[in-house]
């Protein structure tokens, strides 16, 4: 029998639930933890779908856990125009 390897990101979101997820987060900052923010989105998404997003976005440094849990956005674009524009940074 061949065993088929399952990854662990098998619930991948689309571009669509990964913005949404995003907006959400973002206009509620450091108000919600995983739970109520899941509740909070506009529509429906899986749960394991849902903690894969945060995951990414926790990855590229868009989002951070503080100590109870509760979600901010700490992405900041203007920020990162002024880090991208130094000489020093090279891409």
């Amino acid at each position: 029998m061949q065993q088929i390897l399952k990854s662990p990101y098998e619930r991948s979101p689309t571009l669509d639930t990964v913005l949404m997820v995003e907006r959400t987060i973002e206009d509620h900052s450091g108000e919600f933890n995983k739970t109520k923010l899941w509740k909070k989105l506009p529509k429906k998404v899986m749960w394991q779908t849902f903690l894969v997003v945060l995951d990414y976005l926790e990855n590229i440094n868009k989002i951070a856990f503080d100590r109870e849990g509760k979600i901010a956005y700490i992405w900041n674009p203007e920020l990162a125009k002024k880090l991208m524009a130094r000489k020093e940074i090279k891409l």
